[in-house]
């Protein structure tokens, strides 16, 4: 199973320029609201119509603008989560999930696979209460994924699924959708602007922002080497740091005038080279890739302290993580020289 796109819509003031392809997995599409994650989805859906491109799902042809090809989103055999879930008020469980099995003549063969979508999602006892009206969020959503699923969908996408959960139920939820998704047999895209949850649930990633595609990969390539200032800091690094090339291996940071060692190959054009900031760690006067520093201000987490430093002229800063088992307070304890190893720094363009 695979997703081909590469598809382009002009709206006023934005353009969306979308090329990407996801395999047999689950892949994360990140970014920031308004960056066109959402409107991806329709677009593969049908429920918008690109204005050029090409859309393919497993060699099936969904849209072509230059063959004229546009699928109505009820031949495309694809399964979209909204935000909202999208069901009906008016009907019970059972009849929002019948509504998906519409094509099925066979009555007998209609009802086991209600049965069997009510059984999937553990809804059985919920079956013949109106969905939206009683139902906690939670539930309202292992009911519309019930109903997605009821029509065997070639692809399944999640429109922000936790987007209007409380915290606690957000991993609870977060754990049943990460082991649909883990046994779903196709491809799925899990749209999120949360890179946590991406990292958690999901092997690919690709990072957009503005309309476009910066990045994608791995989930594991894309935290290790988001290549882009912007995709970097959606993937949650706080510490992008000015920088001027040495070498191949080596850059010089602007405002710390500190050479630091760096493990992948520094691009000729590389501006900044980012370090998160809990792979910062102590470190003695004469280490490698030691940067000199002095606390700025710190905060309190549960487990954990987020401290920025300066460096000692107080003209850069930089973030550091760090549990409390290593630091029992910012005061006086923090050292005087923090480092990161050649593998945890990224070079960013």
């Amino acid at each position: 199973m695979s997703l081909d796109v590469k598809i382009t819509k002009r709206f006023d003031g934005f353009t969306l320029r979308t090329e990407f392809t996801a395999g047999n997995t689950t892949a994360a599409i990140l970014g920031a609201s308004g960056c066109g994650k959402s409107m991806t989805l329709r677009c593969i859906a049908g429920i918008v119509r690109p204005d050029s491109g090409r859309i393919v799902l497993d060699g099936r042809v969904l849209f072509d603008s230059e063959q004229g090809i546009d699928l109505p989103p009820q031949q495309r055999n694809v399964g979209l989560l909204f935000q909202n879930y999208a069901l009906f008020p008016n009907m019970t469980v059972e009849q929002n999930i019948l509504c998906a099995l519409k094509k099925e003549k066979d009555p007998a063969a209609r009802k086991a696979a209600c049965a069997e979508a009510l059984r999937a999602m553990r809804l059985e006892k919920l079956a013949h209460r109106p969905a939206p009206v009683s139902f906690r969020g939670g539930q309202q959503q292992r009911a519309a994924l019930a109903r997605i699923l009821a029509g065997k969908p070639r692809i399944l996408m999640l429109d922000e699924p936790f987007s209007a959960l409380d915290s606690y139920l957000r991993e609870e939820v977060e754990g049943e959708v990460g082991s649909l998704l883990a046994g779903f047999d196709g491809t799925a895209l899990l749209v999120t602007h949360n890179r946590d949850e991406a990292y958690r649930l999901c092997r690919e990633m690709i990072v957009m922002d503005g309309g476009e595609v910066l990045r994608a990969g791995t989930t594991r390539e894309v935290f290790a080497d988001p290549r882009r200032l912007t995709a970097a800091r959606l993937t949650g690094c706080k510490n992008i740091l000015p920088c001027v090339r040495v070498d191949a291996h080596r850059v010089h940071l602007t405002g710390w005038e500190q050479e630091l060692a760096v493990a992948l190959p520094v691009p000729e054009n590389c501006t900044a080279v980012g370090i998160r900031a809990h792979d910062l760690v102590p470190a003695a006067a004469d280490s490698d890739n030691r940067l000199p520093v002095r606390v700025g201000a710190s905060s309190e987490n549960p487990f954990d302290w987020n401290v920025i430093c300066t460096s000692v002229d107080g003209s850069a800063k930089l973030w550091w993580k760090v549990s409390k088992t290593t630091l029992s307070s910012p005061l006086p304890e923090t050292p005087a020289f923090l480092r990161a190893a050649p593998e945890n720094i990224t070079r960013e363009l």
